[in-house]
């Protein structure tokens, strides 16, 4: 593979919503698939998870080495993992990474999820080789041939954004993201000059503002106005709205895709199963990539 690709199985916050009005977007919570080269990470592993393990047991796929990189532990960003096929299969390994919770180890959380009367399969006997680890705030490490770095946003428990660079592209994802009165300079920086930028856009600026309902304020998610505000201001290529609100019908969701749009051209909502790719070989059959806009298809 010579581009990045991105696939969404699951774009839904706080918990999933299976429905006629959802099905268009899709009803799981947050699950990325990105491929970059021979390396797959993960960006979540919510609901969607389950569909990306069955895909991957379809094809035979399960010994590949995948990366789990968590947001945070909330349930709706850890529930696939104990329905992730893969966790079952002997000889797949399973890297989960997250920054630090401030309640415990990430190990014990994986643990705690899998343990009685919770689930009635026990993490120790899991025939995968699954490994947690805990990475510091704004740490920088590698996964394969991509290089990730990662950044504390602003949520009621510690949540984390990641940047993948691979090959001179880069994604960009912030879920789980409150705005400031400004654009958050920390993440401004994070996404200077990304390809994509994935961000929480859960709520309009009038739920937002308590105009309909109560005020959103202080519950740690943003909306698609401060998302195309920090698109602008990080010159990015590509804006991806994402943790839609479990009740927003598919058709809401698309007016909050053309009020986006209207702001920053280049912004999409994310919805289950569409593929985003960056980069690709130039046309002359030359092996350097060349930079081309991210390109969106549905599934």
């Amino acid at each position: 593979m010579t581009a990045l690709e991105i696939q969404f199985h699951g774009v839904r916050g706080s918990m999933a919503s299976p429905g006629i009005d959802t099905a268009l977007v899709g009803g799981n919570t947050s699950c990325v698939e990105i491929r970059a080269g021979k390396d797959r990470i993960v960006l979540d592993a919510g609901t969607g998870l389950r569909a990306l393990g069955d895909r991957m047991l379809r094809e035979r796929d399960t010994a590949r080495k995948t990366t789990i990189l968590l947001s945070h532990v909330h349930w709706d960003h850890i529930q696939g993992i104990p329905f992730f096929t893969p966790i079952y299969m002997p000889g797949t390994e399973i890297d989960v990474i997250s920054g630090p919770n401030g309640f415990m180890p990430l190990e014990q959380v994986l643990r705690t999820q899998m343990a009685p009367p919770f689930f009635p399969v026990a993490f120790d006997d899991l025939a995968s080789r699954v490994r947690a680890t805990d990475v510091r705030p704004n740490a920088r490490f590698e996964v394969g041939d991509v290089s990730v770095t990662v950044a504390k946003l602003n949520h009621p428990d510690p949540v984390y954004g990641y940047r993948l660079d691979w090959n001179g592209y880069s994604i960009v994802y912030a879920t789980d993201t409150e705005h400031y009165s400004c654009v958050d300079p920390a993440l401004c920086n994070l996404a200077r000059g990304a390809d994509v930028l994935i961000y929480d856009s859960q709520y309009t600026p009038e739920e937002y503002r308590g105009e309909a309902g109560p005020a959103r304020v202080g519950w740690g998610h943003s909306t698609f106005t401060a998302a195309t505000d920090l698109a602008r201001a990080s010159e990015v290529g590509r804006l991806v709205l994402f943790h839609h609100d479990p009740s927003r019908a598919d058709g809401a969701v698309a007016d909050i895709e053309r009020r986006a749009q209207a702001l920053f051209a280049g912004t999409v909502a994310a919805r289950e199963q569409m593929t985003l790719t960056v980069g690709q070989v130039a046309e002359d059959g030359a092996t350097a990539l060349s930079r081309l806009p991210a390109r969106a298809e549905a599934a």
